[in-house]
């Protein structure tokens, strides 16, 4: 067995698909769930640790319950307005909170 055999059998064989995922979970959340997931999976059949991987899932599961509950949001507000333009009818309206409204 030649030195660089040896050397890649101590080598963590998830640790760049971990940077990968850990960095795909800012920019696509679920795509780095999935790519840390395997990372994690690959280190630990190997018997390694894997932090990046770790903190890609971690963060990727934030992300995406972040995502959750913003577009949650902005689809009851839509709903709010959609039912105040119900019962006010087509034109421009001040509710009595201050906000104006205008309905089609």
């Amino acid at each position: 067995m030649t030195a660089t055999a040896a050397e890649a059998q101590t080598q963590n064989p998830g640790k760049t698909l971990g940077i990968v995922g850990l960095v795909l979970a800012f920019i696509a959340n679920i795509a780095g769930l999935i790519v840390s997931i395997v990372a994690l999976r690959k280190s630990k059949k190997a018997g390694f640790k894997n932090g990046f991987a770790v903190a890609g899932i971690i963060i990727s599961v934030i992300s995406i319950v972040g995502v959750g509950i913003a577009v949650g949001a902005g689809v009851a507000g839509v709903a709010a307005v959609a039912s105040a333009c119900a019962d006010l009818g087509p034109g421009e309206h001040v509710l009595d909170n201050g906000v104006t409204i205008t309905c089609g």
